[in-house]
């Protein structure tokens, strides 16, 4: 008997400008799908500059566009090539168009911005909608304080798009810890659009050789400023801690993160050779397995660190940024209400005592389990579920038109 979704199709688009955010939620939304649905293919649109870093399991491909950084000014620029912006933004929209229309997805799932970076998928989203693909919108738990969200929104006309073009908006976490769009106006039929699926929960990928300097035997915490590109204040930090207060109770290894700047990690490098209870890897993609194994978590509360938290049941310390968005912040001081971490005011004085008694405060707390939350890891199954339910009601592929253009462009 065949397999039911045998020839389904889902494209995931993420802009990724920068960070590994994005990516690793769609990710693990991807490989969660194509385990459940043995017959589905899932394509994912990516700008990351390190997708080919990781790995995929079969089934599941990606296609990179070019990429783009925000500078600090809120602009964008080119990042690998020394073309001007509207180029790159021009090819992107191209493979995004052309990707969609010689993919032919059942469902197109775009991640955190409804219209893509700087409107790029608008009309691809305008003719897979003509096509009758299901258009849906995934947000994270937290986007950022209400009134930052209104400016953004209404400068890029956001709610339009979801009241005219999007079928569903999933939202990754529960509404009882947060409504993403709280404090803005928002149209009963987008309301009605919206559904919360819990948490993304992890799990560890197949076993992978550790890096020689990483001793999992022995009782660590994992600090993790999750890309890197933000994290230098607090993995400074950190080490200010360890070399103030030696007799701390856990030794520490510190991922740096792929987007730190080289000058600061060679600076942290160095620091860090002269504490013997401290050890520093530059980035793991397997980061899974060194959060599962660790005693304890410091980290500074993205998403895709706070699902891992959650799902490997680790005690937290959490320092969230502020800037240039509130929504770490917001995360973190919601689930500290909820007894799931405990976090650190990131207007506090940053003196390496405040520090050290944090961490020494951190075999006390209670496990994330404890808080007793129900639905709080069903996201991925959730997603599965309601991929299979318009799955089972899609018309069969015409492969004639997606084969012919693969010919075509051959």
């Amino acid at each position: 008997m065949s397999d039911p979704f045998d020839g389904a199709r889902i494209l995931i688009y993420s802009h990724d400008s920068f960070g590994l955010g994005h990516l690793r939620r769609c990710r693990a939304i991807a490989h969660a799908l194509v385990e459940h649905h043995k017959g589905l293919s899932v394509l994912i649109l990516s700008g990351s500059p390190i997708i080919g870093s990781f790995d995929f399991r079969a089934r599941v491909d990606f296609v990179r566009i070019p990429g783009v950084i925000k500078l600090h000014n809120g602009e964008y620029t080119s990042l690998g090539l020394h073309i001007d912006l509207e180029q790159t933004l021009a090819m992107r929209e191209s493979i995004i168009r052309h990707t969609a229309e010689i993919f032919a997805p059942d469902i197109f799932l775009v991640d955190k911005e409804p219209l893509g970076l700087k409107g790029e998928v608008h009309g691809t989203l305008q003719l897979l909608k003509r096509q009758g693909t299901r258009l849906v919108l995934g947000l994270r738990d937290v986007m950022d304080s209400p009134a930052q969200l209104r400016r953004e929104w209404r400068r890029k006309q956001a709610m339009g798009a979801l009241a005219e073009l999007y079928d569903e908006i999933w939202v990754y976490g529960l509404e009882a810890i947060n409504d993403p769009l709280a404090g803005l106006t928002v149209p009963a039929g987008v309301r009605d659009k919206m559904l919360y699926t819990g948490y993304l929960r992890r799990t560890l990928p197949h076993a992978k050789a550790v890096h020689p300097a990483v001793n999992l035997d022995e009782p660590y915490l994992l600090v993790t400023p999750g890309g890197g590109g933000d994290g230098a204040e607090m993995v400074d930090w950190v080490i200010r801690a360890y070399a103030a207060d030696p007799e701390l109770p856990w030794r520490a290894l510190i991922v740096f993160g792929p987007f730190m700047a080289p000058a600061l990690r060679h600076e942290f490098r160095s620091r860090i050779a002269q504490l013997p209870r401290l050890t520093a890897l530059d980035f793991d993609t397997d980061m899974e397995q060194l959060m599962a194994r660790a005693t304890g978590i410091v980290a500074m509360g993205g998403y895709n660190t706070f699902c891992e938290i959650l799902s490997f049941d680790k005690r937290a310390l959490l320092i969230p940024r502020t800037r240039p968005r509130q929504e770490q912040y917001l995360r973190a001081s919601r689930a500290q209400k909820l007894g799931l971490v405990r976090m650190l005011d990131p207007a506090a004085p940053r003196n390496a005592a405040l520090m050290a008694r944090a961490l020494r405060a951190l075999p006390a707390q209670p496990l994330p389990s404890e808080a007793g939350i129900p639905g709080l890891l069903d996201g991925l199954d959730t997603v599965s579920r309601l991929v299979a339910e318009h799955l089972g009601r899609r018309r069969p592929h015409a492969q004639t038109t997606p084969s012919g253009r693969l010919r075509t462009l051959a």
